[in-house]
């Protein structure tokens, strides 16, 4: 009788666990309160995050968000559960990446933004998989600075202010700001660029910033500094990302402010010019910032050296 009784507990069907791919859209959205910056660091569109979090709540039979105007807020449940899955998410960062230590692969995570990932180190980053093969980098470029520890991340390249990179931060490079162009556009002989004054024959190419968090990158703010703060160009083009600025300058759209890490390639190459010899230096520069819980190990360690090494070839 008893072994019948253990029998049958036995084949008593257990709960279906949710997917993980509906736990990482339900985790990203109770980290981030949006359903969009979700799908923004997931890769996928607000209604597929929004779809996942509804199929998880069938799933569950609660609901997990309270949705408010133009805001999320967590119910008791998903508060609940918000715990459980931040938890057991890192739980399988953690063992996948000793079990690629085991064998020998070794995975490395680094953060920065777009347009430095896309205009710097993605250019750059086969020299160092060359000398490091058995390292696997992922890059999550995002806009927001993210947490390391809490995010699973190894390394941070970010720019702004000594001030703000922390003590232990890796000074990279500084960085000057100054109009380039197609040179095309710049030998136009019907609007030859020359002086600064010659910018208002030119349509061009702004940062969209509306609440001004990056002031260094506007054209008001480098034409104070020549002193034509009334200047009026032909025209603007309004783009969300610098990634997106540098191709349409190359393409002739229009004047840039280039940065110099980020167009020193385009420079070299001949597809950018830099018609004036004036710039402006914001004080800012690029720091890599190596996580508390990567310090010890040798590939980030490798790659903070990498990155070093190659800094010492941009203007400091």
């Amino acid at each position: 009788m008893q072994k019948g009784n253990v029998k049958s507990s036995a084949a008593r069907p257990q709960p279906r666990l949710p997917s993980l791919d509906l736990l990482k859209g339900f985790e990203a959205a109770a980290r981030l309160l949006s359903f969009t910056r979700a799908g923004e660091e997931l890769f996928l569109t607000q209604s597929a995050v929004s779809r996942q979090i509804q199929e998880l709540e069938d799933q569950l039979g609660v609901q997990l968000f309270q949705r408010r105007h133009r805001a999320l807020a967590l119910t008791e449940a998903g508060q609940s559960l918000y715990a459980a899955a931040a938890q057991v998410l890192a739980t399988m960062r953690s063992a996948t990446d000793r079990l690629r230590a085991q064998t020998g692969r070794r995975s490395l995570a680094v953060t920065t933004t777009n347009s430095f990932a896309a205009l710097w180190l993605i250019p750059r980053l086969a020299g160092f998989t060359r000398a490091h093969p058995a390292v696997e980098v992922r890059i999550a470029a995002d806009a927001r600075v993210q947490d390391l520890e809490r995010d699973g991340l190894d390394v941070a390249i970010r720019h702004g202010p000594a001030s703000l990179a922390g003590p232990n931060a890796v000074r990279l490079f500084g960085e000057r700001v100054f109009p380039v162009c197609s040179p095309k556009l710049r030998d136009d002989p019907r609007r030859p660029l020359r002086e600064p004054e010659d910018l208002r024959h030119h349509v061009l190419l702004q940062f969209d910033d509306p609440e001004g968090r990056h002031p260094w990158l506007h054209w008001k703010s480098w034409l104070e500094v020549v002193r034509l703060p009334e200047l009026r160009p032909a025209g603007s083009l309004v783009f969300s990302g610098y990634e997106q600025i540098v191709p349409a300058a190359i393409a002739g759209h229009g004047v840039a402010l280039g940065r110099t890490a980020l167009v020193r390639d385009a420079l070299a190459a001949g597809e950018l010019v830099a018609p004036f010899k004036r710039s402006a230096d914001p004080a800012r520069a690029y720091f890599a910032i190596v996580s508390k819980n990567a310090g010890g190990r040798p590939e980030v360690a490798a790659f903070v050296a990498w990155l070093r090494e190659e800094a010492t070839r941009e203007p400091r």
